[in-house]
């Protein structure tokens, strides 16, 4: 994605734009405001690489009164903004398509409250990281529940934006689940802010939950209550060979049901594995060579490791209990997506679908991807029938691959975004997940909340057609 079309010195517009950056300058400190090109292309290339943009400027709010400010401003210059977190998103949803464009960085929004463990609950500005949340969380004996590769640099408010899941949604469910309130700055630059934790509260329309994979639509959050989890018993890992993805949902389900303390049920797939295991120097995990692999995360309590070696599928498995052993089984996955760059610029696809179907669809997948002469790197959340598709080889421009493996998935019961969002990717998809009515729906929600259309154009919807 390419929009570079900055004013000529001297016109009208430019001109606007050179006040513009001077009344944000007054509201965020000059040294939050960054239009050096140089500065600003690091926040408007996205983590694949795949969606590059432009924009006139970067700024770095300090907390909500400068945010609404800022918001105002563009809107009288009619430059559009762009909210951006942690810049991990999949999907070009947070990078800046019009050259005149602001992008507004949360990152300064740092602030971390005290954890309250008699509700479990903490206030977690949304500049901070989930590393920086989890170990906050960790210190007072409790748990925050999203947990994913991108852990040192997702932000809450990215994660929040995009509905993120991770590793741990079977046991915790997805970020929304986690959300009891938050602060966020309208359009308008209305500040809204439910952040007292209050967890019965049934007044009217849930505003909390409309922002939440909103894919900073609708506002741009800026703080958020948080639920709290206990602490579990330590865990123990394992990672065991499998013939296929039927097998690996079949086991997935299996330890599920014999064991209540499963947090995570990983599945990777030979191809993947070879990868990782070139670009990280690992060792095989295993004796043999599998076609794919079930990862799963399990606190065990008192008989849970004897149940655990009696299930079928680990015929062929290795077990770790200790935190060292445990992180070197997940290299083997969480190693993926830095493997999978270091091969190339991906088409990376986000999908759900019945479990039921997960070996139907996968078995498709290998002919829409020859036909494409490209190679599918496969892995994903099997608990919920969340596969993340890579494909490595067409041209990152080229969107019939998308196209293809997303058809696929709709024609299977499923959905084209399980966690990354829509963004602008897959915004001319979307009618394939949602009907006719549901986006008439959603359009008229962003109308009513954003109607001059200033926050992330293109993003989640086509844009206009003038």
């Amino acid at each position: 994605m390419s929009a570079e079309h900055h004013p000529r010195p001297g016109t009208g517009r430019s001109v606007i734009m050179e006040a513009l950056l001077a009344e944000l300058a007054a509201i965020v400190g000059a040294e939050h405001v960054l239009a050096d090109p140089d500065l600003v292309a690091g926040y408007t290339t996205d983590w694949t690489r795949r969606f590059r943009g432009s924009a006139r400027c970067v700024i770095r709010p300090g907390d909500a009164r400068e945010v609404s400010r800022a918001l105002l401003a563009c809107a009288r210059h009619a430059a559009p903004v762009v909210p951006q977190g942690g810049n991990t998103g999949l999907v070009g949803g947070g990078v800046a398509l019009d050259g005149d464009a602001v992008v507004m960085s949360t990152r300064r929004l740092r602030r971390l409250g005290p954890v309250d463990t008699l509700a479990g609950q903490v206030t977690a500005g949304a500049g901070v990281t989930i590393a920086e949340l989890r170990a906050h969380a960790a210190r007072a004996g409790l748990e925050y529940g999203v947990d994913l590769a991108a852990r040192e640099s997702a932000t809450v408010g990215g994660t929040i934006a995009t509905n993120a899941g991770g590793i741990h949604t079977i046991r915790y469910g997805a970020t929304r689940a986690q959300l009891l309130g938050l602060e966020a700055v309208l359009a308008d630059g209305s500040v809204i802010s439910r952040l007292g934790g209050i967890q019965a509260d049934n007044t009217g329309y849930e505003l909390t939950q409309l922002l939440a994979g909103s894919e900073g639509t609708l506002g741009v959050i800026t703080a958020a209550r948080l639920r709290l989890w206990a602490a579990e018993p330590p865990a123990l890992t394992v990672l065991a060979g499998l013939p296929g993805i039927e097998a690996a949902a079949a086991a997935s389900a299996e330890v599920r049901s014999l064991l209540p303390g499963v947090r995570a049920a990983e599945y990777f797939e030979a191809a993947g594995l070879a990868l990782v295991r070139a670009h990280a120097g690992l060792p095989a995990p295993l004796g043999s060579d599998y076609p794919c692999y079930l990862l799963a995360d399990i606190s065990a309590a008192d008989g849970d490791t004897e149940r655990l070696m009696a299930l079928r599928f680990l015929a062929d498995a290795a077990v770790a209990m200790d935190a060292q052993a445990r992180a070197g089984l997940w290299a083997y996955r969480e190693r993926h997506t830095e493997a999978i760059s270091a091969a190339g610029i991906p088409h990376k696809l986000d999908v759900a679908l019945p479990v039921a179907r997960l070996a139907a669809f996968r078995a498709e997948l290998d002919e829409v991807i020859a036909k494409a002469g490209a190679r599918a790197i496969v892995f994903g959340h099997i608990g919920a029938g969340n596969l993340h598709v890579n494909v490595l080889g067409p041209d990152p421009g080229d969107p019939a691959v998308d196209d293809a493996v997303l058809r696929l998935a709709a024609a299977h019961g499923g959905t084209i975004s399980a966690e990354h969002g829509i963004g602008r990717a897959k915004a001319a998809m979307l009618y394939l997940s949602r009907s006719a009515a549901e986006i008439a729906a959603m359009r008229a929600v962003k109308s009513a909340l954003d109607p001059g259309g200033l926050l992330n154009p293109g993003v989640l919807f086509e844009p206009p057609v003038h």
